[in-house]
């Protein structure tokens, strides 16, 4: 079967046209994910859905798709899926990656995933640092399992997770705009794990992703306006919150924790920062309130807390005994 049927639903004209249900995304990104589809069907869809604006029926749909396009996760789900595929030039260094470090060190066991593209301005890649804080890079989902099992954290990239998927984010280069794809990403949580944090760079994202999030039947999610896109939250401005919590719609804020209202970009070090900072070689106030309020927001997205701030700074003051662990 071509993707003809689903193009002919989204550019039939004013009037005619509408959006895809839930099942025909799921039928149309599953006829994508096969190789049976046509590159130039593949870009007018998705150039498609861009002009007429991505719906969480769609999103869902496309998710469901790509879920049962990747291997089987065995055994128990991760504590907290955190995706990360951000890469905007408003960003600098990834003090989300210190963030993730002290949930799994509260013994939530963190599930990172993503790609970065190539790095652009004084942003920092993620991937950069990795293997400096002692994050090991898995090459499959059941890697990726034992090393959960092993340290309580791990990442992995999305070409060895899902290499269509990955074809399909970089169609980016290909048509010049981003695509439904970057959402999808960010909402597949391909493990199950219960709780996801997610971080958009446009705030009409943090709706969109929540709603096909509820259609997904995901318990428990906190997405914000993160830095150039990474659940990573300004420590100086006070941060609007959406989500779920018990699968239903949910929405808070977190108040300013430093008076500091520079750009989380401005100014940024170098990959050695992310590094000294988590050994306490280098100080810096709103770096490590970065860390801590981020921390903070995901531990309570994973339930472990109601005072996710208390037990954040907790955690980064005993960072040193986890080293040593």
């Amino acid at each position: 079967m071509s993707l003809a049927p689903f193009i002919r639903i989204l550019g039939r004209g004013p009037g005619r046209a509408r959006s895809l249900t839930m099942a025909e995304a799921a039928e149309a990104m599953e006829i994508v994910l096969s190789g049976r589809a046509a590159p130039q069907a593949v870009g007018a869809m998705l150039m498609l859905m861009r002009m007429k604006g991505e719906t969480p029926d769609e999103i869902a749909g496309f998710t469901l798709a790509a879920r049962r396009s990747l291997p089987g996760w065995s055994g128990q789900a991760p504590g907290l899926d955190w995706p990360s595929y951000a890469a905007g030039r408003s960003r600098g260094a990834p003090w989300f990656l210190l963030a993730a470090k002290l949930v799994a060190g509260a013994g939530v066991p963190v599930l990172l995933h993503g790609w970065n593209g190539a790095p652009q301005g004084r942003c920092v890649p993620p991937r950069r640092v990795l293997s400096d804080l002692g994050i090991a890079q898995a090459g499959t989902l059941a890697a990726a399992q034992a090393e959960l099992a092993r340290s309580g954290i791990a990442y992995l990239a999305l070409e060895s997770l899902s290499p269509a998927l990955f074809d399909l984010l970089q169609l980016r280069g290909v048509l010049g705009l981003r695509s439904c794809v970057n959402t999808v990403l960010r909402v597949l949580n391909p493990a199950g794990a219960p709780a996801s944090v997610q971080g958009v760079f446009h705030p009409s994202y943090r709706g969109l992703q929540t709603d096909a999030c509820a259609l997904l039947g995901q318990p428990r999610l906190t997405v914000l306006k993160g830095g150039g896109g990474e659940f990573e939250r300004h420590p100086g401005k006070e941060i609007a919150l959406f989500g779920l919590r018990g699968g239903a719609g949910w929405g808070g804020s977190a108040p300013a924790l430093i008076n500091d209202s520079r750009r989380l970009g401005d100014g940024a070090p170098g990959p050695e920062a992310v590094t000294a900072l988590w050994q306490g070689c280098w100080h810096e106030p709103f770096a490590e309130a970065a860390v801590i309020g981020t921390a903070a927001l995901a531990l309570e997205a994973a339930g472990r807390t109601d005072d996710g701030l208390a037990m954040a700074r907790g955690l980064w003051s005993a960072r040193h005994k986890m080293q040593a662990a």
